[in-house]
């Protein structure tokens, strides 16, 4: 089946291709045609109590969004994914866990035919241009952590016509990368496969195999100046690489360095 079914036949589409992966889920999938955003259906869900590894996949989203309450572009044909945790994690560990994400996403593009390199903390990039990215929204309580929502967006096959000509020079997909559309239905499962992969191996080893593949994947910008964002922050620096926490180390014009734990990071180019 390659789309056009039912939701529930969507949805059992998704668990036979899970299955075929050798993976029984644990907890339901919910396949939509149109929400406004994934995250923020499954974030009321959990506060309703929904179980650990509950997912919705929509075909397309209306209010989409990324860092930032940026909004995304989510028309329909593409990955629209988002994921419930309850992360039973230590702090150092629970900082990794974009990063792992972003190995998790980028394996499954691996697996359709598309070289990707991750861009610190949340973006996925081929030739440059931005095939997806990740938006994880977490909750915590008294105890700490309580819930984290992991959104998964990518671009599967994206129409031309319906891109924004602002953003044609800086998006590609699946299909204009390999040549090749996996459709939604495997795609999330190639992503839900490799994200439990990675969330097992974070909690069983801790960050370091997870920092490791990631840096393996990561855009060639240590050494590099960048300019980092952090909430109202701006630092310019040299981008030295990631401490175990999976922050940025920047290295300061004035001698200094410091470390970013979550933001927005651009190469600064030398004007010719």
């Amino acid at each position: 089946m390659t789309g056009g079914g039912s939701m529930k036949e969507m949805e059992h589409e998704v668990r036979r291709l899970l299955v075929a992966r050798g993976r029984e889920w644990p907890a339901p999938i919910r396949w939509l045609q149109s929400v406004g955003s994934t995250n923020d259906l499954l974030k009321k869900r959990a506060r309703e109590g929904a179980p650990e590894w509950s997912v919705v996949v929509a075909e397309r989203q209306t209010g989409g969004r990324g860092r930032g309450g940026r909004s995304w572009l989510s028309p329909a044909g593409n990955l629209y994914l988002s994921v419930l945790l309850r992360p039973r994690l230590p702090p150092d560990t629970a900082g990794v866990l974009p990063l792992a994400v972003g190995v998790a996403a980028a394996e499954a593009a691996g697996e359709w035919g598309v070289d990707v390199r991750l861009k610190w903390p949340n973006d996925l990039l081929a030739r440059d241009r931005k095939l997806g990215g990740m938006l994880l929204e977490a909750s915590a309580g008294a105890e700490g952590l309580e819930t984290v929502v992991v959104g998964i967006g990518v671009n599967l096959a994206l129409d031309p016509a319906v891109v924004p000509p602002a953003l044609q020079a800086t998006l590609t997909s699946v299909k204009a990368e390999s040549g090749r559309d996996p459709g939604v239905a495997a795609a999330a499962a190639t992503v839900l496969d490799r994200l439990a992969v990675w969330y097992d191996a974070l909690a069983r080893d801790g960050p370091s195999s997870a920092l490791a593949a990631w840096r393996a994947r990561s855009v060639p910008w240590w050494g590099r100046a960048v300019e980092a964002r952090s909430g109202d922050a701006v630092l310019r620096g040299v981008a030295r690489g990631l401490d175990g926490r999976g922050a940025l180390i920047l290295d300061l014009d004035d001698g200094s360095q410091r470390t970013v734990l979550s933001g927005e990071v651009r190469e600064l180019r030398l004007e010719s």
